[in-house]
């Protein structure tokens, strides 16, 4: 199943995606929740509050990696994230950070050593059971190569169904995307920090998963960092022509498609 902007819900500028309404993809267990949804935050903590604001109460929250930028720490985004007890797993970027070439980043006078304890104890992935329904978390990939950028509609999301979970959450492309597999739903919250999907003008976003209608909605918003990007400049070719810089930059055959 694909997906498609729905119809604006209750919140200003939220959008769903397409036949989340219909898919009873159950609850945990007999409670209702809800669960929020960030990844790739990219050291933006103004827009992960901001986020975390706009989204409301939530009885889990869900962080799908990238919350740093290589070589770069934010302790103000390792706090939000410590603060509110979130389930994070550790991205490509902060495998840069903890690796042999960010020693000099991680050591730096200004990082908080109890908010770098705290990244350098957090999984890569997360396969976990909440109220009896299984979670997977990744970054990137459930599969190897784990550090693959899997877009809506790529091969590989039909694949994940074969996993046996009940919902996968992931990010790494910056792309929002629900999409029902089977029994398992497939989420990918885009970016809560920095905004790459042509689809909705280049505004960042997060999601919220209701548990008891299986409802999963995108909330996307400006990035109180950046100026807005103008969406009538951005360009339009067919898939016949190459790219602007696609030797440079991930495969992304949606980036530059007529929709």
């Amino acid at each position: 199943m694909g997906w498609r902007r729905g119809r604006r819900a209750s919140r200003s500028q939220q959008r769903r995606a397409v036949g989340c309404a219909d898919l009873k993809v159950g609850s945990y267990g007999s409670k209702q929740m809800r669960i929020g949804i960030v990844a790739d935050v990219h050291c933006n903590h103004r827009a992960l509050q901001m986020a975390l604001e706009r989204m409301g109460p939530v009885d889990e929250l869900v962080c799908a990696g990238d919350a740093v930028y290589q070589f770069r720490f934010s302790n103000e985004v390792t706090e939000l994230l410590r603060e509110r007890n979130a389930r994070y797993v550790l991205g490509n970027h902060e495998e840069v950070l903890l690796g042999r070439w960010g020693e000099r980043a991680r050591t730096a006078p200004q990082v908080r050593r109890e908010n770098l304890a705290y990244m350098q104890s957090q999984p890569f992935d997360m396969d976990v059971r909440v109220n009896g329904r299984r979670l997977l978390i990744v970054h990137a990939s459930p599969f190897e190569p784990r550090n693959e950028y899997i877009y809506p509609g790529d091969p590989a999301i039909a694949r994940m169904g074969e996993l046996g979970a009940d919902y996968i959450i992931l990010g790494h492309t910056h792309y929002h995307m629900a999409v029902q597999v089977g029994k398992t739903l497939v989420i990918n919250p885009g970016s809560c920090g920095e905004a790459r999907d042509h689809r909705n003008s280049f505004l960042l976003s997060y999601a919220v998963l209701e548990t008891d209608t299986g409802e999963v909605v995108f909330d996307h918003f400006q990035d109180p960092t950046r100026a807005p990007v103008d969406p009538t400049l951005i360009p339009r070719v067919s898939n016949a022509e190459p790219r602007p810089g696609a030797g440079n930059s991930p495969p992304n055959v949606a980036w530059w498609l007529s929709t």
